[in-house]
C-alpha cells in the first residue's frame, strides 16, 4: 500500500490537516480504512478532532455567496461570508492562497480553482482548534522514578499551559512483572506532586481484544506475519498459542519525523529487524499496543524519555500500517547523576515515595523536576507551579542531559519551606511529629509554636524537625557521640566554660539578650570568642552542635532550672 501525501491547501492558521482526507492509500474510498475481511470500514475519528457539521456542500452559516452588484447583476463581484441570521462573520484567514482576483469570468461561472478555494475555505470553516491531547503511560513494574515523574509533569504541564487533555494509561500488559501494589503506589505519588488527570486511568491489558484485531489485520494484509520458538517463519495468518507474530520490515525506506526537542530524526529501514509486536503467550508487545491505542485514544503529542526515541519508526510505521496518524513527538533528555551516568534505580536516589518520606514538599518537586530540562524565560528558577505552567513551552525543552542535582533539590525545597505560612507548616510537619521519639504526653504544642519561629528559617525538609526540637521534649537531650567528642573532649576548656555559664545563668534575667551576655562574658575570660564559648553549652542543652538559636531556644522555649540542670549533668560527665 502507498501512502500519497497530497499538498495542504487553504487550512486555517495554526490548524491541522484532516487525515481521511488529505493523507489516505491511493485509491482508497475518503474516510475508510482496511477491513479485516479485506472491505472497507470507516475510520474512526480521531477525539481530539471536531464533528464535522454534515458532510453536505457548506449552506447557511459558513457559505460563501457570490452576489451581484446593480440592477443588471453586472459589474465587479462581491464575497461576503454570511454569518448567523444573514451577518458577515469573520472568515480564518487561508494559508498559502493568493488573493483572489477581482476579475470577472463571465455568464456566472465559477473557476475550477476558486470552486476549490470556497469548498476548502467553508470547510475549514467548521474546523475547531485541535485540543492537545498527552498521556503519561507507566508500567507498573517498579516503583515511580524521578526520571518518569519529569516525564509525568512536563505532559502534564504541556496540557496545563495549552488547554489540552492529560490522560493517564497503565500499561499493564507484561502480566509476569505487574504488580497491583505497585499500580497504587503509583497513582498515590501523581497524586501528591498534584499531577490530576483528565481522562483515567485506562489500563492497557483491558484493550488485548482490539491488539489483537490489529494484529490479525496486519497478518491477513501480509504486513506481519508468523513465527516459532527458533524465529523462523510460519505459514497462516492465525494466530495461537505457542507462536509469535513479526511486522514486516519494509526495505529500502527511510523514515523521517520531526522532534519538538531533538529536531528532524531518520532511520533506514535497512537498519532495522522484524520486530515482534504479538508474544507467543498471547499477549501484545509494547511497541504494538502502544501504538493501537495511541491512535484509538487520539494522542496528538506524546512526550516521554529519550531512552525510548529508537522505537519510534517502528511504531510509525505501526501507525501507518493502521491508516492512522502520527501524534508529534517531544523526547526530554535523560537525567544523569554526578558523575554524567544515566541514572539507576539500583544504584541512585531516584524513587519519588523516599523524597516524600524524607519531608520533601510535593511543589517543591514539581518545582525542581521542571528544571530539569527546562528553564524560566526570566531565569527565576524558584517559583509556584501555577507561575511554571504560565511560562512552560515545550518547545523551549533542550536536548543536553540534565544533571540530577540533590543539593539543588535541597535548596529549592528548602527555599518553598520557608515561604510556608507558620499554621501550614505546623500541619505538614505533623506527621513527623507524629513518629517522634518522646512520650506523646510531654509534646508541648504552644512550645513547638513558639520554636517554628526559630527552626523553619533553617530546615532543608520537613524531616529535619524533630532534630531541630527533640530536646525540648525529651527527659535528657540526644547523646550525639560525635558532637560530644568534637566539642567537650577535643575542644578548648570545655569543663571552664560550663562551670562559668552555670553561676552567670544562674542570676541573669532570663531574656535573649541577657542569656547570651552571660555566655559571652564567661567566654571573652577565657579568651574564647562567642562561637566557641556557646559550643559546651549548646551540647550540654541539646545534645548537638548543629541545632536552632541558642539562646532564644533557652530563654522563650525553656526553664531556667531545666537549663541548669543539663549543664550540671555534662559537667558531672566530663
Amino acid at each position: 500500500m502507498r501512502l500519497v501525501r497530497r499538498p495542504r491547501r487553504c487550512l486555517p492558521r495554526g490548524g491541522r490537516r484532516v487525515p481521511d482526507l488529505l493523507d489516505r492509500p491511493q485509491g482508497d474510498p475518503q474516510g475508510s480504512r482496511p477491513g479485516l475481511d479485506g472491505g472497507r470500514l470507516p475510520l474512526p475519528r480521531p477525539a481530539h478532532v471536531a464533528p464535522e457539521r454534515g458532510h453536505q456542500r457548506p449552506h447557511g452559516p459558513g457559505r460563501v455567496a457570490r452576489q451581484r452588484h446593480g440592477p443588471e447583476g453586472g459589474g465587479r463581484r462581491g464575497h461576503r461570508h454570511a454569518g448567523p441570521r444573514g451577518q458577515p462573520s469573520a472568515r480564518p484567514r487561508a494559508v498559502g492562497c493568493r488573493p483572489r482576483s477581482p476579475r470577472h469570468h463571465g455568464g456566472g461561472h465559477v473557476a475550477p480553482r476558486r470552486r476549490r478555494l470556497t469548498h476548502l475555505r467553508a470547510l475549514a470553516a467548521t474546523l475547531r482548534p485541535v485540543t492537545h491531547r498527552v498521556r503519561f503511560a507507566p508500567s507498573p513494574t517498579g516503583y515511580l522514578h524521578v526520571g518518569s515523574a519529569r516525564t509525568a509533569l512536563f505532559n502534564w504541564l504541556h496540557a496545563r499551559s495549552t488547554g489540552g487533555t492529560f490522560v493517564l494509561r497503565i500499561e499493564d500488559t507484561d502480566a509476569e512483572r505487574n504488580r497491583p501494589e505497585l499500580t497504587e503506589a503509583l497513582l498515590a505519588e501523581l497524586e501528591w506532586l498534584g499531577l490530576d488527570w483528565d481522562e483515567a486511568p485506562y489500563y492497557q491489558s483491558e484493550h488485548r481484544d482490539r491488539h489483537r484485531e490489529v494484529v490479525e489485520d496486519l497478518l491477513a494484509r501480509g504486513l506481519a506475519y508468523l513465527c516459532d520458538a527458533d524465529d523462523e517463519e510460519v505459514d497462516g495468518t492465525t494466530l495461537s498459542d505457542g507462536l509469535a507474530a513479526r511486522f514486516r520490515m519494509p526495505e529500502g525506506r527511510t523514515v523521517v519525523f520531526d522532534d519538538v526537542v531533538r529536531g528532524e530524526v531518520s532511520f533506514d529501514t535497512s537498519d532495522l529487524e522484524d520486530f515482534v509486536i504479538w508474544r507467543s503467550n498471547g499477549s501484545p508487545m509494547f511497541l504494538l499496543a502502544n501504538a493501537v491505542d495511541d491512535a484509538d485514544m487520539g494522542i496528538t503529542h506524546a512526550i516521554r524519555g529519550e531512552d525510548l526515541l529508537s522505537g519510534v519508526p517502528k511504531v510509525l510505521l505501526l501507525l501507518d500500517a493502521m491508516g492512522a496518524p502520527h501524534p508529534t513527538y517531544a523526547h526530554l533528555p535523560l537525567l544523569v547523576n554526578e558523575s554524567r551516568q544515566k541514572l539507576s534505580k539500583r544504584r541512585d536516589d531516584v524513587a519519588v515515595g523516599d523524597f516524600r518520606e524524607r519531608g520533601y514538599l510535593p511543589e517543591a518537586m514539581v518545582n525542581y523536576l521542571a528544571l530539569l530540562g527546562w528553564g524560566p524565560p526570566d531565569d527565576v528558577e524558584v517559583r509556584p507551579v501555577s507561575e511554571i505552567v504560565d511560562l512552560f513551552r515545550i518547545e523551549d525543552v533542550n536536548k543536553a542531559a540534565a544533571f540530577f542535582d540533590l543539593r539543588k533539590l535541597e535548596h529549592v525545597n528548602a527555599t518553598h519551606l520557608r515561604g510556608l505560612a507558620k499554621p501550614d507548616f505546623i500541619e505538614r510537619a505533623g506527621p513527623w511529629l507524629a513518629e517522634a521519639p518522646w512520650a506523646p504526653e510531654r509534646f508541648d504544642a504552644d512550645v513547638f509554636d513558639r520554636m517554628v519561629d526559630l527552626v523553619q528559617e533553617k530546615l532543608r525538609t520537613l524531616g529535619d524537625v524533630v532534630r531541630f526540637v527533640d530536646f525540648l521534649f525529651l527527659d535528657d537531650p540526644v547523646d550525639d557521640p560525635e558532637s560530644w567528642q568534637k566539642v567537650m573532649v577535643d575542644g578548648p576548656v570545655a569543663a571552664e566554660m560550663l562551670d562559668g555559664a552555670a553561676g552567670a545563668l544562674a542570676d541573669c534575667p532570663w531574656e535573649v539578650e541577657a542569656v547570651k551576655e552571660a555566655v559571652f562574658t564567661v567566654g571573652e575570660g577565657l579568651g574564647l570568642k562567642l562561637g566557641k564559648a556557646q559550643a559546651p553549652v549548646r551540647v550540654a542543652v541539646t545534645g548537638r552542635t548543629v541545632g536552632p538559636p541558642l539562646f532564644e531556644t533557652m530563654a522563650e522555649c525553656m526553664e531556667r532550672s531545666e537549663v541548669l540542670r543539663r549543664i550540671d549533668v555534662a559537667r558531672a560527665r566530663l
